[in-house]
């Protein structure tokens, strides 16, 4: 049985400075030992004061509280046995507040959003839908089995996670009532062990209460949408042994749930401290090694001409795979894959777009279109939303390059004729609905599962679209379906979800991209600022699905092995608990364009971050991860144990070609190292090290040192803050010159306000 604290706004003794920081919230912290018996709560001891005698045994508290610059409170508690021996024991420390509210948006990172307060369905992975969801406008969001706080007339609300289920351990909310957020963060482990996350609601819903523990205690451990038995163990304890729990705690005032995101972002890394990238494979090595991988995928089947997505020769269209891989093959300028994409898009454009001039999503390598999503009362074929605004906005980058590199003329008017039948379709169905929805028929353009966001990427395909066609009111709806996605989803309910064709309408990380992905493009189509400022709140979202430090993996773990730093791995979603190497599918390049707007370095530091923790799990020379062949990758970085304890930390032995695409996608839309020369801001995101030698008014002189066993050729992107004011479009990296630097070498470059570099010769790297 779970145990509900009551609260007075009692503390422990001496601590005098944190109930300024939860009285606001009518809250209170109350630490106690629970001991145990398996994972079931046989007693609990409270501290009353600092010292607590249980018997023979006797406790100790010690307190080292401080106030820290972002006007939080960092403390580290220990608790130590002096007298006794204590057995199946671990600590607690409790948040309680009073005059809760079910309105209060309660958030983990990565794992809970809105408390994960939704109507549940199935058992396992990807569940199907019940009959009641289809072509039903009142469909209720409805998600996976997860771990998640009840829907009113539920008797029992709460959840428990370990440390290893977050992005950034630890539980915050947002307080609507109050105009307040509140955030605890902790570390992830003890000497103990990961440490553990709970949230307990009373039966009336008006108090809840935030629990650590440590170690983590959990009766279930989360997993695809389901649940299995922790074996989570309390420690034994004899005189003498000890442990620290450190934690901040932060309450600040907040104008809405935007508000609330940016607070977590700014301090997600303040208690774990910042990742430790490592250099391992240049950037250009990696796109060589990714695209030579995917030009030995070219097939050609019944059904069409195509690169094969993933592992099977079957083609499915956007999301993980086609029209998708094809851009940075288009990319390399190259004559024999210029016409291979071109062969694709032919492929793509006349067996796959349906009567209403939306595509369907799978097709077999028979020529057999497939359904997704299906129930048997409803026959007719359905294509995932997400997939066709994977398609129009994807395929607009494609015409857009061709034009850039000089190739407008090989243009096939039927891919021309295609985006613009999809983008009619969209704003037909925006015109009938106000929404997008998650599932569509294409044959009669009906929306088949209404309430989601998984259209978070069209308003960019629109958008897109309309500059290229000279469609104005194809902007305007993009702009009114952004504006709407925005208040609902972010506003209101504080995520996206909804956009992964393995999931339900859980909240997910690669909805929260595509809609920054559409924010960022209406800001670079139209100029306005409140485009900007709603992305600068969307990339707090995404942060939040980012990991923000390195984890601790099982020392004999493929990735503890390989002494993997995962910071700036990204969560997949609620429901499927690993996280991934990269964004499905992006090189999330809009994070870099809003860096670039706004100067802010931590989302310079955010893309970084999901760049390196990429090329940690590619498949190396003595960097063995997929174990297939060099260069190729996986889906999975599972920091949890939402596999099972033995899936910690071991990566699968497979591919998955969505990874790898995102990993060139980065090679190629991020620039090696962004420089404003004359104004002292310069940013490296590629795999060398640089140090500023000099800096004149209109030139900055470095020294790039390449210490991995690579050669590299940087991409250098420089420009002026006059130029910087104008948003980037969307071939701006074909002109990035690259500078040459080889392994184990340093070269000298003077990189000039107008974007050109000269480079001197380069040296062998001196030994120290």
């Amino acid at each position: 049985m779970w145990l509900m604290l009551g609260w007075s706004g009692n503390t422990c003794a001496k601590q005098s400075e944190l109930p300024a920081v939860l009285r606001p919230l009518n809250g209170g912290l109350q630490v106690s030992l629970m001991q145990y018996e398996g994972t079931d709560i046989r007693k609990i001891l409270v501290f009353h004061g600092d010292v607590l005698t249980d018997g023979e045994n006797v406790w100790q508290l010690t307190w080292n509280t401080k106030k820290s610059e972002d006007d939080g409170d960092a403390v580290e508690l220990t608790c130590r046995l002096l007298k006794g021996r204590a057995t199946n024991t671990a600590l607690a420390v409790d948040f309680g507040f009073g005059k809760w509210s079910t309105d209060n948006y309660v958030m983990v990172p990565g794992i809970v959003y809105n408390g994960n307060r939704y109507r549940s369905i199935g058992n396992g992975y990807n569940p199907d839908y019940p009959k009641d969801m289809y072509f039903n406008p009142a469909v209720p969001v409805t998600i996976s089995n997860s771990p998640r706080l009840s829907l009113p007339g539920n008797d029992i609300s709460f959840l428990e996670l370990a440390t290893t289920n977050t992005a950034a351990p630890g539980m915050n909310f947002y307080a609507p009532a109050a105009g307040r957020s509140w955030f605890i963060l902790t570390e992830q482990q003890t000497n103990l062990g990961n440490s553990g996350l709970y949230i307990f609601e009373n039966k009336k819903r008006d108090s809840c209460t935030f629990r650590i523990t440590a170690p983590a205690m959990r009766k279930s451990a989360a997993g695809f949408g389901d649940f299995h038995p922790s074996g989570d163990k309390a420690p034994d304890w004899s005189a003498g042994d000890e442990t620290k729990l450190r934690f901040k705690i932060c309450s600040k005032n907040s104008s809405g749930i935007p508000a609330h995101l940016q607070h977590f972002m700014a301090i997600r890394k303040t208690v774990t401290g910042p990742g430790q990238p490592r250099n391992l494979v240049p950037m250009s090595k990696l796109a060589q090694l990714g695209t030579d991988i995917c030009r030995g995928n070219f097939i050609e089947t019944k059904a069409g001409s195509y690169y094969l997505p993933e592992n099977s020769r079957h083609f499915q269209l956007g999301w993980v795979s086609g029209m998708i891989n094809t851009f940075p093959m288009l990319a390399l300028n190259d004559s024999l894959e210029r016409s291979r994409v071109a062969r694709e898009l032919d492929f793509i454009t006349s067996e796959m777009q349906g009567r209403s001039g939306y595509f369907y999503g799978f097709i077999s390598e028979d020529g057999k279109i497939g359904t997704e999503k299906a129930h048997p009362d409803f026959p007719m074929v359905q294509a995932m939303v997400r997939k066709n605004g994977d398609v129009l906005f994807w395929l607009m980058k494609h015409l857009m390059l061709l034009k850039d590199q000089g190739y407008g003329s090989i243009i096939n008017s039927q891919w021309e004729t295609a985006a613009q039948r999809l983008a009619a379709a969209f704003v037909k169905t925006w015109k009938q609905h106000g929404e997008f929805g998650q599932y569509i028929v294409p044959e009669t353009g009906e929306m088949a599962v209404f309430n989601s966001s998984a259209g978070a990427i069209v308003p960019a395909g629109l958008a897109l679209a309309s500059g290229y066609f000279g469609k104005p009111e194809w902007l305007s709806v993009a702009e009114s379906s952004a504006a709407f996605y925005y208040h609902r989803d972010v506003e209101q309910r504080g995520f996206n979800g909804g956009a992964c064709g393995d999931i339900s309408q859980d909240a997910d990380s690669e909805t929260a991209f595509g809609f920054l992905e559409s924010l960022m493009a209406l800001y670079r189509f139209t100029g306005k600022s409140i485009w900007l400022s709603r992305a600068e709140a969307q990339a707090a979202l995404c942060a939040s699905w980012t990991i923000a430090y390195d984890p601790v993996f099982p020392p004999g773990s493929a990735i503890g092995k390989l002494q993997g730093r995962m910071a700036g791995a990204v969560w997949a979603s609620s429901q499927n608990k690993h996280a991934a190497p990269g964004v499905c599918t992006s090189s999330a390049d809009h994070i870099f364009k809003l860096y670039r707007a706004t100067g802010n370095s931590r989302y310079a530091e955010l893309i970084r971050d999901i760049q390196h923790a990429h090329t940690e799990a590619v498949n190396m020379p003595g960097h063995i991860t997929s174990n297939y062949r060099t260069g190729s990758s996986m889906e999975r970085i599972q920091p949890s144990d939402a596999e099972g304890k033995g899936g910690t930390g071991n990566f699968i032995h497979t591919r998955n070609s969505w990874t790898e695409t995102n990993g060139i996608l980065m090679a190629i839309e991020l620039p090696g190292i962004y420089a404003r020369p004359g104004e002292g801001k310069w940013f490296v995101f590629d795999h060398i090290e640089a140090e500023k030698v000099s800096e004149g008014k209109n030139s900055l002189t470095l020294r790039l040192t390449n210490h991995t066993p690579y050669n590299a050729a940087v991409s250098v992107f420089a420009e002026t803050a006059r130029q910087a004011a104008k948003p980037m479009g969307y071939t701006a990296f074909s002109h990035w010159p690259k500078v040459s630097v080889p392994s184990g070498g340093e070269v000298i470059v003077q990189i000039m306000a107008d974007g050109a570099v000269r480079t001197r010769p380069h040296k062998p790297i001196t030994a120290n």
